[in-house]
């Protein structure tokens, strides 16, 4: 299996583990009671559906400026983990598959442009 293969693999992991998290976080594991859940979903897991396409089909530019919206949920994760002692570990789940993510796409996207660059010459 090549780099970009395992690069792009652990990246979609990541993606999905916060995509799957946040949907059965806030519709089984720990539902809010003060918000409606289709409006905590449409807000938490919307934005995970613009870059799906691009992701799976392996767009270094997309993966690029998806790493950009893993950062938010980060930070949602941390803050969730840090202020809600019911939702820590949902909180700590989020940081990890975001972190994979990031990292992950970071290092797909170096290896994806130098394959292109080697492919060019």
């Amino acid at each position: 299996m090549s780099a970009i293969r395992v690069w792009q693999s652990l990246c979609l992991l990541g993606y999905a583990g916060v995509f799957i998290l946040l949907i059965s976080w806030y519709t089984l594991l720990a539902p809010s009671n003060a918000l409606p859940t289709a409006l905590i979903l449409l807000l938490l897991v919307g934005p995970l559906l613009f870059p799906l396409r691009g992701l799976l089909h392996g767009r270094r530019y997309t993966y690029a400026w998806s790493l950009f919206l893993s950062l938010l949920y980060f930070t949602h994760g941390a803050v969730e983990a840090y202020s809600n002692t019911e939702a820590q570990l949902y909180g700590l789940l989020e940081v990890i598959f975001s972190v994979i993510w990031f990292i992950a796409g970071v290092l797909y996207v170096r290896a994806a442009r130098r394959e292109e660059q080697q492919g060019n010459r």
